[in-house]
């Protein structure tokens, strides 16, 4: 049965409702119980962290001054714990405790002073009550893998008490995440709590029975949440690369302690790898759609090199629902799915059928990436479908984001239904057309995209068009469309004509952007996803008024 808006919306906060009272009632229980059990006498071994380090942040870190989340916080010989936060991400990382990475790569006495100070004013000011953002689960888990990789930086010359006092409050985390694992919010919060519980049944001291059922715990997340083509079910790119630095880790540390793995950990990091080089541009920037942001090249070099899969990147990931053309040095990269859960969408975007173009190293046409540090309306504004490169209805998402506090910024309504087929000629042109319902209950209409790369990887040929589904030749009374290509912010444009405009790359790779039956127009914009913060950019756009123009075609071809 089909549910109106009003009953899935009804739907929606009763179930809200009720998982939040089944984790007060969880906590309950925890707080009574008081995590009652001992304290280790030792650790087994401490993971290794593939996460690039920087000696600046730790060299900062040691002097007092703490760079994360983008911003700078100078305690002037306090405990970072005994101020008042920048903000609330730069709280997350701080708890998280991340940071302790780039401790390895300066004095060893110093960073040793220096942690030991810091960790042992976190279990003074937040170790003994539970409670806040310091004990939410996947800041618990991140927290647990810091503090197990780097415990030879923390515990480096460190007197008894402080050891027990450390080993006895990871005891106590570890016991805690048990109790709230299954009530943490799907997606990448709930895997990395698997992740982080396994590590810890190997790394400390458990019993068999306890090892065997987190690795089982493990294996079920693994098989829910990578999907067989070896995306992360929340289809954002960056996430499968955040976990696979988390499983790598993990899968050396059972191999050098000769545990029995848990059956999907190799399988799923040897699926992982095929996704990533499907999402890589050749630039080695991985593609932002649906809550990614930007990945450094040492990033993701740090669990590329762990690659054995080799082989060239998929023409399309039918889990996850994206196409890829690739022809000669020219990439094509489209989104043709939609959320894969209600639970799943509280970072995915309003994007279906928006695109990222590349040639060589160069990326010409983006979409505009989720900010890593900026705050909750600006990452709110990066959802929006005029975020990205793909047409909009009359100013309008595809896909409308809950603006409830109770509910979060979950996807409540609008593209249900993405249907694609590939185009492979014999000449050697590749494409994809595909379509989407998402404004067809608010307008009455649907949205069609076709793209066709030709056999020389030259010319990259476009066409947009709305259309009523019963009657697709039928005039449409109302209604203006946007078609905009988010530009990268290192290309360069050159207004040739009305109805041209050259995108020039630093390398003088040039292209050029054209459309006949409508002018197009450059204007401001901005890039979220840059390494140095939100920053100003160009977009082009073809403004389609739908009485007169419902479908526009465009090509981009290469300059010689």
């Amino acid at each position: 049965m089909q549910l109106s808006d009003r009953q899935r919306l009804s739907y929606l906060y009763m179930r809200e409702g009720w998982r939040r009272f089944s984790r007060r009632l969880a906590l309950g229980r925890i707080s009574a119980m008081r995590f009652s059990g001992g304290t280790p006498d030792r650790l087994i071994v401490a993971p290794t962290d593939l996460h690039p380090a920087d000696s600046f942040a730790g060299e900062e870190i040691t002097a007092g001054r703490f760079p994360l989340a983008g911003r700078s916080l100078d305690c002037e010989g306090e405990s970072p714990f005994a101020l008042e936060l920048p903000s609330e991400e730069f709280a997350v990382r701080l708890h998280c405790f991340g940071w302790l990475r780039h401790m390895r790569l300066v004095d060893p006495e110093r960073a040793a002073q220096t942690t030991r100070f810091i960790v042992d004013d976190w279990l003074q000011s937040h170790g003994r009550v539970i409670g806040g953002l310091a004990w939410r689960p996947d800041v618990t888990a991140q927290r647990i893998i810091a503090w197990l990789s780097h415990s030879p930086v923390v515990l480096k010359d460190a007197d008894y008490p402080f050891y027990r006092r450390f080993l006895k409050s990871l005891a106590f985390q570890v016991r805690y995440l048990r109790h709230v694992a299954d009530t943490t919010r799907d997606g990448e919060p709930r895997l990395r709590v698997r992740i982080a519980l396994a590590m810890a049944s190997i790394a400390m001291p458990s019993s068999p029975s306890k090892m065997r059922k987190a690795a089982r715990h493990l294996d079920e997340e693994l098989d829910r949440q990578i999907l067989p083509d070896g995306g992360h079910c929340s289809r954002n790119p960056r996430a499968a690369l955040d976990l696979l630095l988390d499983l790598l880790p993990l899968r050396q540390t059972y191999v050098n302690l000769g545990h029995d793995m848990p059956a999907q950990l190799i399988p799923c990091i040897d699926r992982i790898y095929p996704a990533l080089r499907f999402f890589r541009h050749q630039g080695g920037e991985l593609a932002l759609f649906n809550g990614a942001t930007y990945t450094l090249a040492n990033e993701l070099m740090s669990a590329l090199r762990y690659d054995e899969t080799g082989g060239a990147p998929f023409k399309a990931l039918p889990s996850l629902n994206y196409d890829r053309v690739a022809v000669k040095d020219t990439v094509v990269l489209m989104d043709t799915g939609a959320p894969k859960s209600v639970d799943l969408s509280s970072t995915a975007a309003a994007g279906a059928l928006s695109v990222e173009i590349s040639s060589g190293k160069n990326r010409f046409i983006v979409n505009s990436g989720r900010p890593r540090f900026a705050g909750e309306g600006m990452r709110q504004m990066s959802r929006m479908t005029a975020a990205h490169s793909v047409a909009t209805l009359n100013d309008t998402s595809s896909s409308r984001i809950s603006g409830s506090r109770f509910l979060g910024p979950i996807i409540i309504g609008g593209v249900s239904k993405v249907n694609v087929s590939r185009i492979e000629r014999d000449s050697g042109a590749a494409g994809v057309t595909a379509s989407h319902d998402g404004y067809l209950k608010r307008f009455g209409l649907l949205y069609e995209r076709d793209i066709l790369v030709s056999a020389t990887g030259g010319e990259i040929r476009g066409r947009e068009r709305f259309f009523k589904p019963a009657t697709p030749n039928a005039v449409i009374e109302k209604g203006t469309a946007v078609v905009r290509f988010h530009i990268h912010p290192t290309i360069q444009l050159y207004r040739a004509s009305a109805n041209e405009t050259r995108l020039v790359a630093p390398d003088g790779e040039a292209w050029s952007l054209t459309c006949l039956d409508v002018p197009v127009e450059e204007e401001e914009d901005v890039f979220f996803a840059d390494p140095s913060g939100v920053r100003p950019s160009r977009q082009l756009t073809l403004t389609m008024p739908l009485a007169e123009v419902p479908e526009v075609q465009w090509s981009l071809a290469r300059q010689r």
